[in-house]
């Protein structure tokens, strides 16, 4: 037995609108046929912003909308790359908090851990993903926050071994030309 309930999600008509038209664009660059689609857009952006917003699970999001959870996921993957690619770059970041007025910006840094990633590096027996620091696995991602700490800008994940103001410098990709992406 199972029961029926309506649910409301907690974001503005704009938003999806918003994320929507970016998914539209996408299907035009890509050159998607019309109808080939499980969801059309407005449909399918629904699912990422309860994603984003609650974290829901593939499976039930997969389930409610009556597609596979590899569709799920392929929709879920579409939507964060074209949310992605409208991120402000490090300079445009930085930009937009002096224009704002900010007296300052502050500079972060995380290593998110894994046991997954091991590549040697250059020098015999080190691995570029080994943080001496924490002992462990992990990339090293860079947050600029504004005094208030509300996040402005994140860096791509760089090697666990290099040290947060070596990452920060190191050159950032242009939003404008993301990454190509492997399938």
């Amino acid at each position: 037995m199972s029961v029926t309930y309506t649910a409301l999600l907690p974001v503005r008509a704009e938003t999806v609108d918003f994320l929507a038209g970016l998914l539209a664009d996408e299907r035009v660059r890509r050159g998607t046929r019309a109808d080939t689609r499980s969801l059309c857009c407005h449909e399918q952006a629904i699912p990422i912003l309860r994603w984003f917003y609650d974290g829901t699970r593939m499976s039930q999001l997969a389930r409610d909308n009556a597609i596979s959870k590899s569709t799920g996921y392929d929709y879920l993957h579409e939507g964060i790359d074209v949310l992605a690619a409208k991120a402000p770059g490090l300079h445009g970041a930085l930009l937009a908090a002096k224009s704002a007025g900010y007296s300052h910006v502050n500079i972060d840094g995380t290593l998110m851990e894994t046991d997954r990633c091991r590549t040697p590096a250059p020098t015999p027996g080190v691995d570029v993903w080994w943080s001496g620091k924490h002992n462990n696995h992990g990339g090293n991602v860079q947050v600029i926050t504004v005094p208030d700490g509300w996040p402005i800008w994140t860096s791509d994940v760089r090697p666990g071994r290099e040290h947060d103001t070596t990452a920060i410098t190191r050159p950032h990709r242009n939003p404008a030309r993301p990454r190509p992406r492997s399938r």
